[in-house]
């Protein structure tokens, strides 16, 4: 997989090349632990035949992803003084960037991580719509061409990834407030994304390892991504 950056505090618009670090991954997992304070309830097992266990959801889960792969000899485009620059770094020197921003804080913007992207492929967008292409440019979804007056096209192949689109790992569902699989959801922390531009998971980097080999030009490497809502 090379659709994976991981996005600096300084990264702002809709270009993935800058104030990134591109990731080369072979394996992605992706974990969730719900919270939910349990109780078993005495002497259920008399009056029902069995026991029973009495659980309260609360809405809490703790998310977090974790990333093997291989760091390569890499070009990476950052702002630097308000110019653009892009140097091609060794692989060792990589790893360094990437050790060095998961040791610093959210005030360092050039260093700090604050958001993973891993592209997928998707057929359906964010309004259950297949994807597709509208007449009246800027429009992703059939929902907003339609209203812009266009006319929406769907996808015909649908055994073929290259013909969807690519968007973030995301935990948002598709639809808005209280509508689609968002429905009993009055305000929905993030949205179902609809291009590869959107919105990814924001966090923190737990922990990067890696070890230098001798001779070895390439570099393997694990990271664990915590998803929060980091402050600063």
């Amino acid at each position: 997989m090379t659709y994976v950056y991981l996005k600096t505090q300084a990264y702002s618009g809709t270009n993935l090349s800058l104030n990134t670090i591109p990731l080369q991954i072979t394996s992605v997992g992706i974990s969730v632990t719900k919270t939910i304070p349990s109780f078993p309830i005495p002497l259920s097992g008399v009056l029902a035949g069995e026991s029973i266990t009495a659980a309260l959801d609360l809405g809490m889960a703790s998310k977090a992803i974790s990333l093997t792969g291989v760091i390569n000899d890499t070009s990476i485009t950052k702002t630097i003084g308000g110019a653009t620059t892009t140097r091609t770094f060794t692989a060792h020197e990589i790893a360094q960037i990437i050790a060095a921003g998961v040791d610093s804080t959210g005030f360092a913007k050039n260093q700090a991580f604050s958001e993973l992207v891993i592209l997928m492929p998707s057929f359906v967008r964010s309004d259950y719509n297949y994807s597709g292409t509208c007449s009246v440019s800027g429009n992703l979804t059939k929902t907003s061409c339609l209203e812009a007056g266009g006319n929406w096209t769907d996808i015909t192949t649908l055994d073929d990834r290259s013909t969807g689109t690519l968007i973030p790992l995301t935990f948002g569902s598709r639809g808005g407030s209280n509508a689609k699989d968002n429905k009993g959801v009055p305000s929905p922390f993030s949205l179902f994304p609809d291009s590869s531009t959107d919105i990814g998971l924001t966090g923190f980097v737990r922990s990067f390892s890696t070890n230098f080999e001798a001779e070895a030009h390439d570099l393997s490497f694990t990271l664990e991504f915590e998803v929060a809502s980091v402050v600063p």
